[in-house]
């Protein structure tokens, strides 16, 4: 692999083995409303920033310390994670998530975090968002400090990171990417262990 390479990875579904707010919504007793809401933005049925403000307004009265817990024990695809570790200087996980809830996982992989961004209320709960991250805009700020962007996704949110990035890689693992992502992907890959070696290559 190239060290002029950045690999952008998604958190969700991509790097986890599951779906970080419907894990959080099951915990909390909310999953039927965000788990509609989720799929709807996956399939591209409701833009992004949209659908995610209405899941942060639907856990606002949570405090960010309960909800960071339970995202700190979703279970991660190992063999993406290992080869983040493994590679933290080249890697970067763009999610749209919130800072304050995704902190302590990505900080287990050891590399820099792309994500949308919350205040915490002085009562431990979800303050105002101040900023819904575009994943385009993560790919375009590290051009600057690569020849080559490489992104790893599959949710309709990611098609702004595909477009953006030099090279795409559609990454089925958990669930089949979208047809637009898979539209704007040089590979299409359906398991953990596959995606490395690929990654090993580029």
């Amino acid at each position: 692999m190239r060290k002029d390479t950045a690999f952008c990875f998604d958190l969700d579904g991509t790097v986890t083995r599951l779906e970080v707010l419907p894990v959080i919504a099951a915990e909390l007793g909310l999953a039927e409303e965000i788990g509609f809401l989720t799929q709807m933005t996956i399939r591209g049925q409701i833009p992004f920033e949209m659908s995610f403000r209405l899941r942060c307004r639907l856990l606002a009265e949570i405090e960010v310390d309960t909800v960071a817990r339970i995202v700190a024990q979703v279970p991660l695809e190992e063999r993406i994670a290992d080869f983040i570790r493994a590679h933290h200087e080249q890697c970067y996980v763009v999610t749209g998530n919130l800072d304050v809830w995704v902190r302590r996982l990505a900080a287990s992989l050891g590399c820099r975090m792309f994500s949308s961004r919350a205040e915490t209320r002085a009562d431990g709960r979800l303050g105002a968002l101040t900023q819904v991250l575009r994943k385009s805009s993560a790919i375009r700020e590290l051009r600057g400090q690569y020849d080559r962007v490489v992104c790893i996704g599959e949710g309709f949110n990611d098609l702004p990171m595909f477009e953006e990035a030099d090279l795409g890689v559609a990454y089925g693992g958990v669930h089949p990417p979208a047809r637009e992502v898979i539209d704007n992907a040089a590979y299409v890959v359906g398991e953990g262990e596959t995606l490395c070696r690929l990654l090993h290559t580029l």
